[in-house]
């Protein structure tokens, strides 16, 4: 696909009145999403002839940089600290569970999975499969609630002194109030637990979106953080994507930090998320 650069380029040198709206196109199609791609090209209106490019990249870090440190993970004063991870069934939700117990356990945190999507086949296994990889504990079970599995994990990891609880929640469709009642129950469940000898549990709770899906991914953001107090999102799948522009929708329309992207597959491929490096990447290819 052509860079996007390369595309608005031609746009930005004209002085026709149909250059706004073909700019309003591009991007839309690249999936910023109408509140984004308006004040992207306020921005740029208000720069000199010339200095569009950087202008553009600007105005999509001011985006993606409103709010938190990405990269940092919350940790509880006394252990465990619980991170609780959500996110519809296709996103790549349990492999970046994995993901993210193998950057703590580089940091020397001990960690303990936990299988709460009691619901999806296959997602217990491959969970301790990751688990078995890592070599870390996972807590499961099979055809329980999803908050008694939660509740559970975090009971162990107390009972054994890991520094670090991740939960994998149930994921099907944010449309499904079923889910999302299921879902805040697992995030009661864990704060009592967890106000036994401390506070603040879940101390993160991230979800896990697809940047393929486009504006999909704003309306899966919008209806969890209506229903969850999201701390975090985790964009998976930029590799080759040629919607990045959702993420830029999504910050614009959920002011909730992005953590991390996810770019492959491996256990290693997971990066904090370095808002001018991505804006360059997606302005230029």
């Amino acid at each position: 696909m052509t860079p996007l650069w390369q595309r608005l380029s031609r746009v930005f040198g004209r002085r026709d009145a149909g250059a706004r709206e073909e700019a309003e196109r591009i991007l839309l199609e690249a999936d910023f999403g109408v509140a984004a791609t308006a004040e992207i090209l306020e921005q740029v209106a208000r720069t000199p002839d010339g200095d569009a490019r950087p202008a553009l990249e600007q105005a999509v870090v001011r985006i993606l940089s409103r709010v938190g440190d990405p990269g940092a993970l919350a940790r509880a004063p006394e252990p465990p600290t619980v991170m609780v991870v959500f996110g519809v069934n296709g996103v790549g939700k349990t492999t970046t569970v994995a993901k993210l117990a193998r950057r703590l356990v580089r940091e020397g945190r001990s960690v303990l999975l936990a299988a709460a999507d009691t619901f999806r086949a296959g997602a217990r296994e491959q969970l301790e499969i990751w688990a078995d990889r890592l070599g870390v504990p996972c807590i499961c079970g099979t055809g329980a609630d999803p908050a008694a599995v939660a509740f559970d994990a975090v009971a162990a990891a107390r009972a054994r002194g890991v520094d670090s609880v991740l939960v994998d929640t149930a994921g099907r469709l944010h449309t499904e109030e079923r889910l999302l009642d299921e879902l805040k129950k697992v995030v009661r469940v864990v704060a009592k637990q967890r106000s036994v000898g401390g506070v603040g549990a879940p101390h993160e709770s991230l979800l896990v979106l697809d940047a393929t899906v486009g504006q999909n991914a704003v309306q899966q953001a919008q209806a969890f953080a209506a229903a969850l107090p999201l701390t975090g999102l985790i964009v998976t799948k930029l590799d080759g994507t040629a919607k990045g522009g959702s993420v830029v929708a999504v910050q614009r329309a959920v002011p909730v930090p992005i953590r991390f992207v996810g770019t492959g597959e491996g256990l290693d491929d997971l990066e904090a998320f370095d808002a001018p490096s991505y804006a360059k990447r997606l302005i230029s290819g």
